[in-house]
């Protein structure tokens, strides 16, 4: 403790002894900093193992990535498997991997090596099979889009070219289960939009008793093509994308089921109606497959129990919203809200049914057994469950919006614990039944600390301090955080944070930057340490750099998140423009100096706000930006902006294309023509509006990149170096 408060107080002195510091020689030095402003490095992929006595984790030693196990009893690490000591079989170049799987004894590992990356998070792989007990490593398959291995941990199980197999690990045997994977047609692999929005890759599932692999069949023959070129070489090539916008048809899906033991299949009985079936979960009754259905608005969700021996559905659960339904959180990183546990017979549902997301416990005839958390908060996850003691670990914004903190409860709502207590924002990482957990968390006044804990909270082992960000605040002047707080003028109180200037000084007057993102269910400020090295370098050339909580973002319940449905924009910019109105107030904000800046859906916020509230905002820079809903996946879209037969004109009204014509400031467009997100035809549409409306705008085009803009590091620091000089002259006002 007393480790800590020293940490601390010399925290808070470098931020009072800013002006006696180094300041960063470029933009390139202040990018490298943010690495140590992070923290010392703890334990990376940190999987538990053996009943969560032990946890395995991922180090580099040199140019080679190294496993090794920690036993928490004993405080003893043991060297698991190194690069180093490997080339890939039949050759001598030196093994290298992506990530590994264990297998459920623990005495093998999957390594998936030589990705070839197909969309934002799939690719083709090569995957090699390591015996820790004779240190053999194996070739299992070559060019395979996904592999996993059973529960049973006697089989692989693998998708190539459309296809599903099975990898025999006693025997050596492939078999292949499906033979009708074609272009464009996949057994247990999505087409973009779903991958993309739904935020899965491996598209099928091993049964827990591994007797079963569940799946979809995704036919995307009939989705309009979208086609993408960098225009490199004398002849440019054409990629081919599959993207079914807003009113197109989505991909065609069915599920069907394999018995791996004899290779059947079968098609369930389900007809999806024109809507989505986002997700699947093998429960913990025998053949019973659970299936989430929902209309394609997703306002309307269906949970179906499928037996798969006998064909038989029931309907279990039914609920439905006045805007949407979230199956998961893409912004907090938790893939499910289901809950299924392997040992209950029964199963966990977050639902904002009442304002804001909390848990609740269902049978598997649909009875409700128990709402198990409530209060003016959201819920955020269930990080682990303990069936014995009947308790769920969860995460939640009790404490504040800005900060997420780990609970525990029993399933009937009682005697509930909160068990981080440090102030600030926590990442855990929860051992099964809630043994042991690894907490990551910072402050706006403390660096990034790692620590271990048991299931109560009490530290076990600190993993990681901060010392490294200590050294480098010794060195270089640095611009913390501030929180604040302020009411709207219709009366919403919006959370924010702001940067000031290196060496500040409240007798001058300096120009605002707006930083955002604003989309739906995301969140842009926390109780957490700053370490942006492109913040500090605005700081550190003179800006005040801003981002607030604005309506659509999470955590603040479902009234504050959905006030947004069917007219993105328009709240978001209100919540921007007033966060600027008020702090234009301070003496030393320069009120004719506003700018604002973001990427994706923070390059439409960008724009909105320029166009929306021309009268503020004077300068905004919009990159890789939807320029027009309709030109974006109807999967996300329509969720959000409803379907557009029955809301064209607040498509309308949420386009920039429309509203080309109220710019009156400077605005700088970036895109990369090889974004197959927010294709560019979002930011040439939105060019030929200008144009058209006889409005001047500055156009930069990245044609290699993808969504992200910048395909190196040297094109990262062009981007941001043109970033800077832009500002420097549109809104800072020199060259």
């Amino acid at each position: 403790m007393r480790k800590l408060t020293l940490a601390l107080l010399l925290v808070l002195m470098t931020f009072t002894l800013a002006a006696q510091k180094k300041q960063y020689d470029s933009l390139t030095d202040a990018f490298r900093s943010g690495g140590a402003l992070r923290g010392d490095r703890g334990p990376a992929g940190v999987e538990w193992i053996e009943d969560s006595d032990r946890y395995s984790f991922s180090k580099r030693e040199g140019r080679s990535q190294q496993i090794w196990t920690y036993d928490i009893k004993t405080e003893s690490e043991e060297l698991v498997f190194s690069e180093g000591d490997y080339t890939f079989p039949g050759t001598e170049n030196q093994f290298s991997y992506r990530s590994f799987q264990w297998t459920r004894d623990y005495g093998y590992l999957l390594f998936q090596t030589n990705f070839e990356r197909i969309w934002r998070y799939s690719g083709n792989a090569d995957y090699y099979l390591y015996s820790l007990e004779d240190k053999t490593l194996t070739a299992i398959v070559e060019g395979a889009f996904t592999a996993e291995v059973s529960p049973d941990g006697l089989k692989v199980g693998y998708g190539k070219d459309g296809n599903l197999f099975t990898f025999d690990l006693a025997t050596g045997k492939h078999t292949q289960l499906t033979d009708d994977g074609a272009d464009k047609y996949y057994n247990g692999r999505f087409g973009w939009a779903n991958e993309e929005e739904f935020g899965l890759v491996q598209a099928w599932e091993w049964s827990y008793d591994s007797k079963y692999i569940a799946f979809w069949q995704t036919d995307e023959r009939e989705v309009p093509l979208y086609q993408l070129t960098d225009f490199s070489g004398q002849h440019p090539e054409y990629m081919e994308l599959p993207y079914p916008k807003v009113g197109d048809t989505p991909p065609l899906e069915r599920l069907g089921v394999i018995n791996t033991m004899d290779g059947s299949k079968q098609w369930l009985d389900f007809d999806p109606e024109g809507g989505y079936m986002p997700r699947i979960y093998w429960t913990s009754r025998e053949n019973t497959l659970a299936v989430v259905w929902m209309n394609r608005a997703q306002d309307h969700l269906k949970l179906y129990l499928f037996n798969v021996l006998t064909g038989e559905k029931s309907m279990i659960m039914e609920e439905k919203n006045y805007a949407w339904i979230d199956i998961f959180d893409f912004f907090a990183g938790e893939l499910h809200l289901f809950s299924f546990p392997e040992e209950m017979d029964s199963f966990f549902w977050i639902s904002d049914r009442d304002a804001y997301s909390h848990v609740y416990q269902y049978d598997y005839e649909g009875n409700v057994l128990g709402q198990i958390t409530s209060g003016d908060y959201d819920v955020v996850s269930v990080k682990a469950i303990d069936p014995a003691k009947k308790t769920i670990y969860y995460l939640s914004c009790e404490i504040s919006p800005m900060e997420r903190n780990l609970y525990s409860v029993k399933f009937n709502g009682k005697g509930k614990k909160q068990i981080t207590t440090t102030a600030g924002n926590h990442r855990v990482n929860v051992a099964p039944a809630g043994r042991y957990f690894i907490d990551s968390y910072s402050s706006t006044t403390a660096p990034s600390s790692i620590d271990l804990r048991d299931g109560k909270g009490q530290m076990i082992k600190n993993l990681a301090a901060h010392q490294g960000a200590l050294d480098h605040l010794e060195k270089y002047e640095y611009s913390p955080r501030e929180l604040f707080n302020f009411t709207t003028s219709d009366g919403q109180e919006i959370d924010g944070y702001l940067i000031k200037p290196m060496n500040f000084d409240p007798e001058k007057s300096y120009p605002l930057l707006m930083a955002v993102y604003g989309g739906p269910g995301s969140q842009g400020v926390y109780n957490s340490f700053e370490t942006s090295g492109w913040n500090q370098y605005l700081a550190q050339q003179g800006y005040v750099v801003v981002n607030i909580n604005n309506r659509g973002n999470g955590g603040y319940g479902s009234k504050f998140e959905k006030v947004v449905h069917k007219q993105l924009g328009k709240w978001e910019t209100h919540d921007f423009a007033e966060t600027a109105l008020y702090l234009s107030e301070k003496s030393w904000i320069d009120r004719d100096r506003v700018g604002i800046m973001g990427h994706s859906f923070g390059g439409f916020s960008a724009g909105m706000s320029l166009l929306l509230h021309p009268d503020v905002f004077k300068a905004g820079i919009v990159t890789a930006s939807i320029s027009d809903h309709r030109n974006y996946d109807c999967v996300l879209t329509e969720k959000y902006m409803g379907l557009l037969d029955e809301n064209e004109e607040g498509y309308k009204k949420s386009s920039l294309v429309e509203q080309a014509g109220n710019l009156e400031g400077k605005m700088l467009l970036v895109h990369s023509l090889m974004d197959d997100n927010v294709h560019p035809q979002n930011t040439f549409q939105l060019a030929k509006a200008m144009i058209d409306a006889n409005k001047h705008i500055d156009l930069k085009i990245y044609p290699p990149g993808a969504h992200g803009v910048a395909y190196d590091m040297n094109s990262r620091m062009h981007l941001y170096n043109t970033y800077l000089d832009w500002l420097n002259k549109n809104l800072k006002g020199t060259e």
